[in-house]
């Protein structure tokens, strides 16, 4: 019998609920642990703090249609933190970019599923990235085309705090704030876990919010809980209140989200998933999934 979580992948559409996001969320986070054990490579601990996000945004919000990746007026999403790559391809598989069957052959040789997304590998994949301080000059000139030739897509860019450690990113932000391109939209996977330890202790960025209005960005006023599915809805509700470009909105996560003995820890970062902490972490997964399929 298909429970209601499968239901809602097999309709194929749109999702409204933030209870139905985030069991959808829930259900991506304990694939992504089981292929990354599977695989003993890959980035954990990035992928889940931004697993109710990029699930909020692929089945609610971006204006897509999956059986025509290259569609001109779609919007554009770009993964600048490119490492938490295996999210990505989950959630484009199960919006239907691409047979979910593909997942386990995450980095394999061969595979169109590598360590960090490829544009041209991978359906729906609008961009190719990986090199931190990218992925905003990338969007930035996405957005400025849009308007350029009088369209109408939005452009979203999600960063990590390694991405907001480069350079070029904040010359990008600067480009930004010249050019203002509708549509222009920075999301920040605000973790506060690096590979080698605390943001705080490699390169402080608060007070970040700040940073961008003095930028010259429009700044949500808050940030967001990014795994509450219901407070992501709410942003999204903020991005459509006004016309003002560019966006920047900030949303709170925790690095391995859903496995206690490894959350907020930079050990988790990329390490590969022993049998040990598989066997011990993917009980609190299943749990999880169990409790937010019971809501629905």
């Amino acid at each position: 019998m298909e429970n209601k979580v499968t239901e809602l992948l097999k309709a194929g559409k749109k999702v409204h609920s933030a209870t139905e996001l985030a069991a959808l969320a829930a259900r991506f986070r304990l694939q992504i642990f089981d292929v990354l054990h599977a695989r003993q490579t890959g980035h954990w601990g990035g992928a889940s703090s931004a697993m109710e996000l990029i699930t909020a945004l692929y089945f609610n919000r971006l204006n897509i249609d999956p059986q025509n990746p290259g569609w001109e007026d779609r919007d554009r999403f770009i993964l600048s933190k490119g490492h938490a790559s295996l999210n990505l391809y989950t959630v484009l598989a199960y919006r239907g970019f691409f047979d979910p069957k593909e997942l386990p052959k995450f980095r394999t040789y061969g595979s169109i599923l590598q360590g960090h997304p490829s544009m041209k590998a991978v359906p729906g994949v609008d961009m190719s990235t990986g090199a931190l301080g990218h992925g905003v000059s990338i969007a930035a000139g996405m957005a400025l085309g849009a308007k350029l030739s009088g369209k109408s897509y939005r452009t979203y860019v999600m960063t990590g705090e390694g991405c907001l450690d480069e350079g070029s990113t904040w010359e990008a932000i600067l480009f930004g704030a010249k050019y203002k391109p509708k549509g222009l939209v920075l999301l920040v996977d605000y973790n506060k876990v690096q590979l080698d330890g605390r943001s705080q202790d490699i390169l402080p960025l608060e007070p970040l919010a700040d940073k961008f209005r003095a930028f010259g960005w429009h700044t949500a006023s808050k940030s967001y809980d990014g795994h509450d599915t219901q407070a992501i809805l709410e942003s999204f509700r903020w991005l459509d209140a006004d016309d003002t470009w560019p966006k920047a909105v900030i949303y709170d996560t925790i690095k391995s989200k859903g496995v206690s003995f490894m959350a907020d820890s930079n050990a988790w970062h990329g390490a590969p998933i022993d049998d040990a902490s598989y066997e011990k972490g993917r009980p609190e997964l299943a749990a999880d999934l169990e409790k937010k399929e019971a809501a629905l």
